[in-house]
């Protein structure tokens, strides 16, 4: 249906998943296709992220796709500051057990050096090299002076490690107190980032409640429609024709979590097990399939090798919009495997439904 009936003679899409996937198929292919379709406006209401009400049905899906375009966006923002968070406190709390070994030491260190201080308070105060002039005795003199000199050494090396480890406290207490301000800092973006999602997922929740049944349905039909036609368009360049590579095996392993995952709900935030936004679905498949990879689409199309659409294979990454707001997993045979956006669930579709920004290769 997308393309090849095998993933590359090595892996195959469940077929109740090419029959749903063809019956939605066939749903767009014989969708009403009168242009503009009236949609009446709804009762006024003020919207600080939906100030123009739409006037066709066109435009009410056009502007809930970008509703959820923005609120994928601003998840990516906020799973980024929540990664950033994790790493940061891993870090104080590093930090502060090496602070703690530091004041255990320099307590060592400072012990050693009232010792020293308190025998030469019980001598009568007299420097030690004193005390060996005075004592009249010259084997005594010989014998102590070697003494004395390994013990000068051995007082300036206390001294000298006393200030490293006063040094590197010091660094440490900078170092946590950096951390503690990033850790601020992610915790207000991330409060920013949540509030902007739940805004603009609330909004297009708001608008498609709005829409009658026969509506909704229309609306459906309408994006099916575009996305097959999306798909049809980019296979009718031949693409499949030079895709023609294996799976690695931990890629096998990728695609299995991830296909294994088909039917859970999208929940924006979320890496499982139960519920997936589209970078949490990926990351955890790769971490399943023993290779931690960045969290968020946008880290992944930033740090992972980027490889030639041509010369993708199953379990590569393909990330989509000019902003790299969404991911999903291709599984062979022109399909990803993906976490949609709210109110939808993880499922299989075409690669090319979507504009494609590029392709990246997590075992590379």
């Amino acid at each position: 249906m997308w393309g090849r009936g095998r993933l590359e003679g090595e892996f195959i899409v469940p077929k109740q998943h090419r029959l749903a996937a063809a019956i939605a198929l066939v749903c767009a292919l014989t969708a009403l296709t009168v242009p503009g379709t009236a949609f009446a406006d709804p009762a006024p209401t003020p919207s600080a992220t939906a100030p123009a009400q739409p006037r066709t049905l066109e435009e009410v899906g056009k502007q809930i796709d970008d509703l959820y375009r923005q609120a994928a966006a601003a998840t990516d923002a906020y799973n980024l500051a929540e990664e950033q968070t994790k790493q940061q406190s891993a870090q104080i709390v590093q930090l502060a057990q090496e602070i703690v070994k530091g004041q255990e030491k320099i307590k060592r260190l400072k012990d050693q050096a009232g010792a020293t201080a308190r025998m030469q308070y019980r001598n009568g105060g007299l420097p030690p090299g004193a005390q060996l002039m005075l004592s009249g005795d010259p084997e005594t003199f010989l014998t102590g002076a070697d003494a004395l000199r390994q013990g000068q050494q051995a007082a300036q090396g206390v001294l000298g490690e006393l200030n490293r480890t006063q040094a590197d406290l010091a660094a440490y207490s900078k170092d946590a107190t950096a951390q503690w301000k990033n850790l601020e800092a992610n915790r207000v973006k991330k409060e920013a980032a949540k509030k902007d999602i739940t805004e603009k997922i609330t909004a297009a929740e708001k608008l498609q409640d709005q829409l009658k049944e026969q509506e909704k349905q229309r609306l459906a039909e309408l994006e099916r429609k575009r996305e097959f036609d999306s798909q049809t368009a980019w296979l009718s360049t031949g693409i499949l024709k030079e895709i023609n590579s294996s799976a690695s095996e931990q890629g096998k392993k990728a695609v299995k979590f991830a296909t294994d995952q088909i039917g859970k709900r999208y929940v924006w935030g979320a890496a499982g097990p139960d519920t997936f936004d589209c970078s949490g679905l990926t990351s955890q498949a790769w971490i399943a399939a023993g290779r931690g990879i960045p969290r968020t689409s946008q880290e992944q199309w930033a740090r992972l090798p980027h490889v030639a659409i041509k010369d993708m294979r199953p379990g590569d990454l393909i990330i989509y919009f000019a902003d790299a707001t969404h991911v999903g997993m291709y599984i062979g045979d022109g399909a990803i495997v993906h976490a949609p956006r709210p109110g939808r669930t993880v499922t299989i579709t075409g690669a090319g439904s979507m504009p494609i920004l590029g392709v990246v290769r997590p075992d590379k």
